[in-house]
Parts: structure tokens; sequence; C-alpha cells
């Protein structure tokens, strides 16, 4: 089954499949987490990331890659997420800007599109890190560069560029000490493999799902695809058959025969053979006719028939649907965002999540939030919906998270009709203390250098709980103790969450500083936020103490001290 082209028909089909890989294992990428915290991402930001490509291709048949990988790399760059979803969206970016000049490729010019998207990855992050996806993406693309010809097949590419990467990835933690300390190796990279892996799937005849086949018709090798145009519901039947040779000369069997008999039974048709071993993947009303002449060839090895008609319905209730602007009736039901009509030169932009920080950073003067935070990291898309809601010659971002600044800087540099500012805010804790000295009377590059000297002044301080065993920051962590962390360093850990908080306090407050803003978490009772207020003020009688009812998830304590 050695496939020596690859079209946009193909291309689109091994995408999916690699999507769907990364759905099925993205717990596991997210559990990779250096911390041994509840906030754990990466494989979550990956896959909204490849998913929000997939969704531009579901209805768009085109056997030219280059205009596939234009539209896939559209979707991601609009659904990323994360640090780990934006540099994906820049490989898949690089990759179709690779394709250009191109209908198909060969393993060659795959290799040579592989190497455009790990420039262009490499271009899109200010300090890039080794040891990270980054290095995984590099490594085996330069070894498939360095090897790859004309004369190698796809499926030779994927095996190469997939071992490579994987010797990359054990690799990484000797690149970055932290991941050696926490004993994981990158998640970023692990993602990435994950989709190669479903591509690779996809090229041997293992489909994740009734949706990784494509809508066209397509031959390549002995990989045959057939669909009709008739989009209905009815069973996905899938069969491993092997064929007998009582039954039928196994040599002179060709999947065209199985394609001739039943296509006209069924649609989105998948026949793949590999020696004596025959894999079907059709959706029909009649899964016993399929069955029968199956039986025709050989025996069944494994088969597989799924009710789709039942699962649609399960998985997608009726729904009203409400168009947007005038509808028949003469109501406008659904507005549409509509700018405030009078501009004015500043807009602000908060990250927040929680209902009291939501609440909390509005009245501080930011005109929209994007709600998210630490376990639920903004698109870019969802940026651009926040920044079409105003009406400002200059909208200054403060994405409080350091995972949130590359998603907030991809879509400032796609958004066109205002200059958007993202101010580099890492922490809620500094974008809070930035916004409460925010004085909007300047030139913009002047706020910006304002804004870094007050954070710069902030110490964050954060507790939440561990989610395993570990020991990080030669700190002993059990599962379900408190840890404390202070602007991004674990500093002490107990059973106990008051005893956190004392230990936190005592390695992040110095002489200098004044005042401790509280943010607390919708899991603190008031008893307990009563016994920390009283322990400061004993403690640290030189601190003034304010508080916020954040209600947000994950971290119990959330603390900006300057």
């Amino acid at each position: 089954m050695e496939i020596t082209k690859l079209d946009g028909s193909l291309f689109k089909t091994l995408v999916i499949n690699g999507a769907e890989n990364l759905k099925i294992n993205y717990q596991s990428i997210d559990a990779l987490n250096v911390f041994p915290v509840p906030d754990g991402d990466t494989g979550t930001n990956m896959k909204m990331t490849i998913e929000g490509g997939v969704n531009e291709l579901k209805n768009f048949d085109e056997t030219n890659i280059y205009e596939v990988a234009k539209k896939l790399s559209r979707g991601m760059l609009m659904g990323a997420r994360g640090n780990s979803g934006v540099i994906l969206s820049q490989l898949f970016r690089g990759i179709y800007k690779g394709f250009e000049g191109f209908t198909s490729i060969n393993a060659l010019n795959l290799s040579k599109a592989f190497a455009s998207g790990v420039s262009q990855a490499y271009k899109a992050v200010m300090k890039p890190v080794e040891g990270t996806i980054l290095t995984v993406a590099r490594e085996a693309t330069e070894k498939l560069v360095s090897i790859s010809s004309s004369r190698m097949s796809i499926n030779e590419f994927f095996d190469e560029y997939i071992n490579e990467a994987k010797a990359s990835l054990e690799r990484t933690p000797e690149l970055l000490p932290v991941l050696k300390e926490a004993g994981v190796v990158d998640s970023g990279g692990a993602g990435f493999i994950c989709i190669l892996e479903g591509m690779q799937k996809a090229l041997k005849g293992d489909f994740l799902s009734s949706s990784t086949v494509s809508e066209t018709m397509h031959t390549a090798g002995s990989l045959v695809f057939q669909t009709t145009e008739k989009a209905e519901f009815g069973y996905c039947t899938e069969f491993i058959l092997k064929l007998e040779s009582t039954k039928t000369s196994i040599e002179e069997f060709t999947e065209q025969m199985m394609v001739d008999l039943i296509s006209p039974l069924g649609n989105s048709l998948v026949v793949v053979k590999d020696d004596d071993i025959v894999k079907v993947h059709i959706h029909t009303f009649t899964p016993g006719d399929i069955l029968n002449i199956g039986q025709r060839f050989g025996e069944y090895e494994h088969l597989k028939i799924e009710n789709m008609t039942v699962q649609h319905n399960e998985l997608n209730p009726p729904v009203v649907h409400v168009q947007e602007g005038p509808c028949p009736c003469g109501e406008d039901h659904v507005k549409k965002p509509v700018k405030p009509e009078k501009r004015k030169k500043y807009a602000i932009v908060s990250v927040a999540s929680g209902e009291g920080l939501i609440k909390t950073f509005k009245e501080m003067g930011a005109d929209f939030i994007v709600e998210g935070g630490q376990s639920m990291n903004p698109s870019t898309e969802d940026f651009i919906r926040g920044f079409d809601t105003l009406n400002a010659d200059h909208i200054l971002v403060f994405p409080n998270n350091k995972n949130i600044i590359l998603a907030a800087q991809q879509a400032a540099k796609i958004y066109k009709e205002s200059k958007v500012w993202v101010i580099q805010s890492k922490t809620l804790a500094q974008g809070f203390s930035a916004l409460t000295m925010l004085d909007l009377n300047g030139e913009p590059q002047d706020i910006i250098d304002e804004m870094n000297e007050v954070m710069e002044r902030v110490t964050t301080g954060l507790i939440t709980y561990s989610i395993r065993d570990t020991e990080l920051e030669g700190i002993q962590i059990k599962k379900s103790d408190y840890i404390g962390i202070m602007n991004s360093k674990i500093v002490t850990s107990h059973r106990r969450r008051f005893d956190t908080m004392k230990d936190l306090l005592t390695n992040a407050v110095d002489p200098q500083k004044e005042i401790i803003t509280i943010i607390y978490g919708r899991d603190i009772e008031h008893r307990e936020l009563t016994d920390v207020v009283k322990y400061i003020e004993k403690n640290y009688s030189n601190l003034e103490v304010e508080l916020i009812e954040g209600n947000q998830e994950v971290y119990s304590y959330i603390l900006a001290i300057e």
C-alpha cells in the first residue's frame, strides 16, 4: 500500500484522522504538565486548534493540496489556543506555504514543506525554547530533508519522520531541566506526534472516525476511496476480511473488484488491501448485504456496525435556528455586535475567569472581557470577536497569563480596524495591578512602558492542589497536597492549605511590599479567609490587605503583592 503522491483529498483525510487521534489521546497529553496542578491544557489547546482547521475542511471539496492546506491553516490560525496551539497553527501555516505551486506532492516536496513549517513556527516565537515542540518538529524535519527523495513513498516519509520525532521527544528532558526534574517529556512535542501518528494510521487504512473519509473519489496506490453525492446516515460498517484461497485467487483480487460490487449499496466507501487482508469502510442502509458480498472472498477477522442515525439524533437534538438580522416577521431577533458610534482613543480588553474577577475588571475600566484563564485558554478568534465590539484607535490587551500571550499577539496581527497593543501581563495578579495604575493620558508606547514597570514590582502568589506525587524544585509533593507557587516557581507544599499560605507569604513578602490583594476562589469559606487576614495583620503589619471575591476555579488564592 505504497503511496507516492499526496493530493488535497488525501491530505484532508490524513489531517482529519490526525485530529481524531489527538481527540482520543489529548488527556494523556494534558497529564504531561510539569507542575502537578490541575490546569494542564496542552493537549486540550492543540486539540481545539486543529479542530478549528478541520471544521474549515468539512465541506471543502478540493483536490489541490495547496488550497486544502491554506483552508486548514486559516481555521487553525483563528482557533489557536495557548502557546502550543499557536505554534501548531504556525507549523501548518508554514507547511501550506511550502505547498505553493503544487496540486499534489511527493515525499521530497513534503520534507521541504515541513521545513517551511518549522521556519514559520520559530519566527512566531520571540524567544524560542529548545526541548519543546519546536525542537521535535525541527529535528525530525532536518532528518527527512537529508534523506528524502522523489523515490521515497509518503508512507516511508511518515515512518521515518515519526521515528525521528519520537527520538527527539525522548531527548527533550536533556534540553529542559524542568522536564527532567518532573520526569516527563515535552507535552507539545507529544501532541504533535499524536497528530502525525493519526495521519500515519490513515495511510494504513486505519480510520478512527467515519468523518475521516474524504468526500471525494481518490485512488492512490492500493488505497481506494469512493463516495456518492447523497449524504445520509444508516449504518457505519467496517470489517477486516482475510482472503481465502479456496474462495478467490488472492493474487488476482483487487480493491476495485470489491468497490464495483458494494459501491451501489452505500457511500463513504474505503477499501484497503494489504497482502491477504482487506479492510473495508462503508455507510449503508443494508449492512447484511455488504457482509454477504464480503464473505464470497474470505472470512471476517473483525467487524463493527454502528447505527449512525441513532448516534446523530443523540448527539444532535433538534435545534431552533434563529437567523441574524431581520426575519420575515420583521423583527430583529439576534443582533450582530454593534460598535459604539463614538470612536475613542483607547479601549481595554482583559482576560479573566470567575464572576467576581470579571466584575472587578469591568469596574476597573475594561471595555471587553475575554473569558478564560489557566485551564481555559481563549482562542485567537475569541480576541477578534472582542475587538469587533469596540470602536477605538488603539486597543490595549491584558492576556493575564503567559500561555495566552501568543494567541493575543496573533489576533493583533490579524485585526486591521484598530491598532492592537498586547501588554505582556503573565498573571492575573500582574494584570490586576497594572489596571489599578492605568492612566490613558499618553501615547501607547508610554503607557505600555509604565505598565511594564508596574508589573515588574508585582509578586504573584498562587495556591492550588497537587494531582500526583512528585518532587519538584527540591520539594516533596504528595497527591492532594496544597502547593504554593511564587512567580511561576513552587516554593512550598503542605497537607493543610493554611500552612501552605503561611509558607508562601514567608517567601513572597519582603520589607518593601506595601499592599497584598487576595483574590479568593469559589472553594474558600468565610472562616478560612478571616483566619488568613488575621494572620497577615498580625505578622505583616506593614501590609494593607485588600480582598476580592474572584470565584475562580483551580486556584484557591491568587495574591498580588506589591
